[in-house]
């Protein structure tokens, strides 16, 4: 990452012109972490609008987070097999397809279907964007700006969700929340199909996926983020919640030990001896707790003490939005003059204090002073310190194994999100409960998971001393 820049291609090989990759790319993930965040300001209107039940609202969300979680690997290794293209394109297909079908449901268990077939298309589409790039662009600086660019639309579409959902929700309709993706998706779709090369590894000849090896990934992840889900109703302690996760544990155990006799692995194990591919999940999974719930507290924080409106949370977070995509677009010039392990280690530091700084907000709290400061802080150093993470995860791997790659960073970022948000969200339950009733009480809850936010960056740091030095490919023993 420090090294000079190799040639970057200007176009793809026989197609048409990286930017299209990268614009393809963006939009994809965009819409992708759009509506992992959208729909939570939607939520209210959603109940009321089609009469559906406290219990089974909270499905409006699982069903994407869940089967998006558990076809990941699933998606990344079919881009390698069949196609980048052709599963980029169809995944977006699916995506916006459900989007419509959710945008125009006039029942719960409707609306609920069409989130899970989302998270599935998002699953298949999610890897090919990332695969799309790093097998367009070469390691080096070209790579880490298509990287950073990636990545900042990406997180962007996860801060704006706020803006859009609260904007569609008030001036249309909840239904418009999901809509908004069909014009976007045909847009890509067509670009995709006119403009972006087609890709494949050698081996896709066969075109042959390890089935039992899917089925395992996808029972064991889906398993483990049903049960994490389970926890904010009924409790870690509940039978219902360690019954799924005990199952998820299992069922990952015996993915395992599949993969590792194989003749074609879902995820070779291999590239778990890639020490920047191993060590740069562990650190994205782990630092993917704090960064998956930052949204969700600010906006309660916002909503719930500062008693902003759906549309003034939505406006208060585009600071935080604009920080993330200047540092991510800051990260290939910054890397010319500062070592990759070492930016990281400034970014996690900075990230840690602004969520400590964060900690510190008060019930009668200010835009100005409990908002700005340590949102920019934050936020600018999370926008770093996952373009690194992704360039990390992605250095010194074969072209053949770039989908499954991409496939594992989305799953760690993606796991870790969603255990995170459960295990703060006890906490700060925990905590309100314990402070009494009130704004203060609540105050005090929002307070100690960005406290434990800041906590979880510092662990995750510990780990950045076993990456490579400059990001190059280091296989261990």
């Amino acid at each position: 990452m420090t090294s000079e820049p190799g040639p970057v291609r200007a176009e793809q090989r026989g197609g048409g012109p990286a930017w299209i990759a990268v614009f393809a790319a963006c939009v994809g993930q965009f819409v992708v972490v759009l509506d992992i965040s959208v729909i939570n300001v939607a939520l209210p209107s959603i109940r009321a609008g089609i009469d559906i039940g406290a219990e089974s609202l909270q499905w409006v969300v699982n069903a994407y987070v869940i089967t998006f979680a558990g076809f990941l690997l699933l998606g990344g290794r079919a881009s390698d097999l069949f196609g980048r293209k052709s599963v980029f394109v169809l995944g977006l297909g699916i995506f916006t397809a459900a989007s419509l079908l959710g945008g125009l449901a006039t029942s719960p268990w409707m609306l609920i279907v069409a989130r899970a077939v989302q998270g599935l298309g998002a699953a298949v589409l999610s890897p090919a964007t990332l695969t799309i790039l790093t097998t367009t662009f070469p390691e080096g600086a070209g790579r880490v700006r298509a990287i950073g660019t990636w990545t900042a639309v990406g997180t962007g579409g996860g801060a704006a969700g706020g803006v859009i959902g609260g904007v569609l929700t008030d001036y249309l309709s909840w239904r418009w929340v999901l809509l908004i993706n069909v014009p976007l998706g045909l847009i890509v779709i067509v670009a995709s199909a006119v403009w972006l090369t087609e890709s494949r590894t050698k081996e896709s000849g066969r075109r042959r996926l390890d089935v039992p090896g899917a089925v395992l990934a996808t029972l064991g992840v889906g398993s483990l983020a049903y049960g994490t889900a389970q926890t904010e109703t009924h409790g870690w302690g509940s039978a219902r919640a360690l019954g799924f996760l005990l199952l998820g544990v299992i069922a990952l155990g015996a993915f395992l030990a599949v993969e590792s006799r194989a003749a074609e692995p879902l995820t070779p194990l291999g590239v778990f001896r890639v020490r920047s591919v191993s060590v740069a999940n562990a650190i994205t999974m782990i630092s993917g707790m704090a960064f998956y719930a930052m949204w969700y507290f600010l906006s309660l924080y916002m909503q719930n003490v500062l008693k902003y409106s759906a549309v003034e949370t939505g406006l208060a977070l585009l600071p935080h939005t604009l920080a993330v995509i200047l540092s991510a677009q800051l990260a290939p010039r910054m890397t010319r003059w500062i070592g990759g392990r070492s930016l990281l280690t400034l970014a996690g530091v900075l990230t840690a204090v602004g969520f400590f700084w964060q900690a510190a907000m008060r019930a009668d709290g200010t835009f100005l002073v409990s908002l700005l400061g340590p949102g920019i802080a934050f936020s600018f150093g999370a926008g770093l310190m996952m373009t690194l993470q992704s360039v990390f995860a992605t250095t010194g791997v074969p072209p053949e194994q770039a989908g499954v790659v991409a496939g594992l960073v989305n799953t760690s970022r993606t796991m870790g999100g969603a255990l995170g948000l459960s295990v703060l969200s006890s906490l700060a339950a925990a905590r309100t409960d314990r402070a009494g009733t009130g704004l203060d009480a609540l105050n005090s809850g929002y307070a100690s998971a960005f406290f434990a936010s800041g906590v979880v960056i510092v662990l995750s740091m510990a780990l950045i001393v076993l990456l490579p030095p400059s990001g190059r490919n280091a296989a261990t023993p």
